[in-house]
């Protein structure tokens, strides 16, 4: 396992919007970048797990905080979904793009840039990989990319999916793949959000296969 250190920094978006972000960074030469996206939930405890985790995969790995144009420092409790889906909608695509625009940024000296996302996450990603200077983008069960489907990634884009998840029927996976055939699918055994480990859908198998799908995929495509 690669050594890393972690900080807090702040990033700067085109618009002059000021966010947080929380940054991992391995001990040696970096493979390349990588923005790790948020659930409905805010950068928290589980988010900066997985950005440590692809710092040891050998990314500068990065999450910024995307609710701060709305809460600064937004930790909402699992058990609080509601509270996560009024962030969620009130939070503008436009600006999304921007923060994450200000993410790639920040890490683009390490090389090349991915990005990975979960659950709302999963959505911004797919969005993200059709406008933004991306080289890979991994997107884990966004339920309204079926909803972005005018959008066409401009990376190569692998999707996860749990076939258990009743958020993303099996109907909009199979319309997913009708609109962008070039993308990597892969269907697990589990429900939404099954690579949680602080929720109660964490499934481990699943989440371990697809963790090691997507670092192979972000170091053929990112470095």
């Amino acid at each position: 396992m690669t050594q890393i250190r972690t900080d807090s920094i702040e990033l700067a978006a085109a618009d002059g919007h000021r966010l947080d972000a929380f940054r991992a960074q391995p001990a040696g030469t970096p493979r390349g970048g990588v923005v790790v996206v948020q659930e409905i939930f805010g950068v928290n405890r589980h988010i900066e797990a997985v950005t440590r985790t692809y710092a040891e995969a050998g990314f500068v790995a990065i999450a910024p905080a995307l609710f701060d144009r709305l809460q600064r420092r937004a930790d909402v409790p699992y058990t609080d979904v509601p509270a996560g889906r009024a962030l969620k909608d009130a939070s503008k695509t436009e600006q999304v793009l921007l923060d994450l625009k200000a993410a790639i940024d920040a890490v683009a000296d390490a090389g090349r840039v991915g990005i990975v996302g979960y659950c709302w996450g999963g959505t911004m990603a797919y969005v993200a990989a059709c406008h933004l200077p991306l080289s890979a983008a991994v997107c884990y069960y966004g339920a309204q990319i079926a909803l972005n489907l005018e959008r066409t990634p401009k990376c190569p884009t692998m999707f996860h999916f749990g076939e258990r998840d009743a958020s993303i029927p099996a109907a909009d996976i199979e319309r997913i793949r009708k609109a962008y055939p070039l993308g990597h699918y892969h269907v697990y055994p589990a429900d939404h959000g099954f690579n949680c480990t602080e929720r109660p859908m964490f499934h481990a198998p699943s989440a371990a296969l697809a963790l090691e799908r997507s670092v192979e995929f972000l170091h053929r495509h990112v470095g």
